[in-house]
């Protein structure tokens, strides 16, 4: 594989921001399908893909997900065009035989539930991260956060489900002459080391 040029690198990481305000632009509904076929792709342990996502986009929708979110995060949130709310599987591993026929997977995790929400949790995060790397790719901007009620969003948009919520991205035409300067990341040698 080649790697990608520096016009790539740039968009989806060098001058890729975290967005809290959003031109008025819709998101239309095949691009979010574009991107879950791209994000889909990325590997998973054992190709179990527990991501799971809810796309709140409606005015109902949104007022329904608003009494969950910390006040912090009510206007940015109400004003992305789309706000995803992204969920694992408890149950991921119903789908292992036809995900990963090579071997009887299901039977590692039918009947434990440490393991299960293990998994699911780690290669979901894993799978959202995919997500939101294929959005940039496709010229949406991000705003991903964790400041809301898990159990509200769950009461209210996953009853009955055996999916969990795990955190929440604002998808949409970010505003840059409302972002803020870039945050301070660590170094290498602060955060890495070979052994």
């Amino acid at each position: 594989m080649q790697p990608f040029d520096q016009a790539a690198l740039d968009l989806l990481f060098r001058e890729a921001r975290t967005f809290s305000a959003w031109q008025e632009r819709p998101v239309e509904h095949n691009l979010l399908e574009d991107i879950y076929q791209l994000a889909r792709l990325g590997p998973t342990s054992m190709n179990g893909s527990p991501l799971r996502i809810v796309f709140v986009s409606t005015p109902e929708g949104k007022q329904k997900l608003k009494p969950c979110l910390m006040e912090g995060n009510v206007n940015k949130t109400m004003q992305a065009p789309v706000t995803a709310i992204f969920c694992h599987d408890l149950a991921f591993y119903e789908r292992m035989d036809y995900l990963w026929p090579h071997s009887p997977a299901r039977q590692l995790f039918e009947g434990k539930p440490a393991a299960i929400e293990t998994f699911a949790f780690r290669n979901g995060t894993l799978s959202a991260a995919y997500f939101m790397l294929a959005a940039r790719s496709l010229g949406l901007d991000c705003g991903p956060m964790s400041g809301f009620d898990n159990a509200a969003v769950d009461e209210a948009f996953l009853t009955g489900a055996t999916w969990k919520s795990n955190f929440l991205c604002n998808l949409g035409y970010g505003d840059r002459s409302k972002l803020h300067p870039r945050g301070p990341r660590l170094d290498f040698a602060e955060a890495a080391r070979i052994v």
